[in-house]
């Protein structure tokens, strides 16, 4: 599985250059034209996950590629990206214009604003993208002009200024109707699936007997995507031949096996990180899968 796309990466392929405070612990935040990142010169991103948020603002002709589905762009949107879905803009022509705007989890949390990913627009399964009218997109433009603006100047609490931006252009889009034009594409399945492993390796690997996996079964995975747990299942069918509890039972094994060969915690411990009730009933799914007591893996 690919690695999500780094800050670092995104600065190295999109315009050679690292800015100074790119680690710096207030955390990062710039903001971008983008018409300057379209045309036949411009270095494009695959679809898959990057490592930070995104939120864009476009009028031309485009699709967007996030999880399972894809978007048509025919106008004015606004789009937002988080570092849990994969996704890609695909411009299919040069006359693009707009802004984007790119932050990681520490711009927001430092402040308390981590709420904000807990939003529909960036929640997994939640709605990416909002169509806007002439004037909503006037609105937004403004918006980022002035964090264009902001981000330029020696103002001592300018990371508090953008911070209040970002959460004007969330609510803004929070404020109108999702887009409608949603279609499954030929390779939905393949989205699909791809975002249930991204969920499902989210959850490892476990480093403290305080960790617990949280995401079990196949609705609680269902329930995280938005989608019913019978498409769930027919799309993971589809493109790796195996179920949502097969997927899900495999990478708890291994998981077990990792920390029964390479920590000194005992089976309870174990069996609540791996989300069991019970020792017993980790005991009995373990053996079930491996043909071992977990106790002989330990052995070896």
């Amino acid at each position: 599985m690919l690695k999500p796309v780094s800050l670092a990466e995104f600065y190295q392929q999109k315009i050679h250059w690292l800015p100074a405070n790119l680690q710096q612990d207030i955390g990062h935040f710039n903001v971008f034209r983008l018409d300057d990142f379209v045309g036949p010169n411009a270095c494009h991103l695959p679809y898959s996950r990057k490592d930070f948020y995104k939120i864009t603002l476009v009028t031309g002709r485009s699709n967007y590629h996030y999880a399972d589905r894809t978007v048509e762009i025919r106008g004015h949107a606004l789009l937002f990206a988080n570092p849990l879905v994969p996704y890609d803009w695909e411009p299919l022509d040069d006359q693009q214009t707009g802004f984007f705007c790119i932050f990681t989890d520490a711009f927001l949390q430092r402040h308390h604003a981590a709420g904000l990913l807990e939003l529909p627009l960036f929640r997994p399964g939640g709605q990416p993208l909002y169509s806007l009218t002439a004037e909503q997109y006037a609105a937004a433009a403004q918006l980022i002009e002035k964090m264009a603006a902001e981000i330029q100047s020696d103002y001592a609490y300018k990371y508090d200024l953008l911070r209040g931006y970002v959460l004007e252009l969330v609510h803004m889009a929070l404020k109108l109707q999702p887009a409608t034009t949603l279609y499954h594409d030929s390779t939905a399945a393949t989205r699909i699936a791809s975002l249930f492993a991204e969920l499902l390796e989210r959850q490892f690997p476990i480093e403290t007997p305080g960790q617990q996996v949280k995401l079990r079964s196949a609705q609680d995975f269902a329930g995280q995507l938005a989608v019913h747990v019978n498409h769930l299942n027919r799309a993971l069918k589809d493109v790796t031949g195996k179920t949502t509890t097969q997927l899900i039972a495999e990478r708890l094994v291994r998981e077990a096996h990792a920390l029964l060969r390479h920590t000194a915690w005992n089976v309870a411990e174990i069996s609540y990180c791996l989300g069991f009730a019970e020792p017993a009933h980790f005991s009995n799914f373990f053996r079930k899968h491996t043909g071992a007591v977990p106790s002989a893996v330990r052995l070896v």
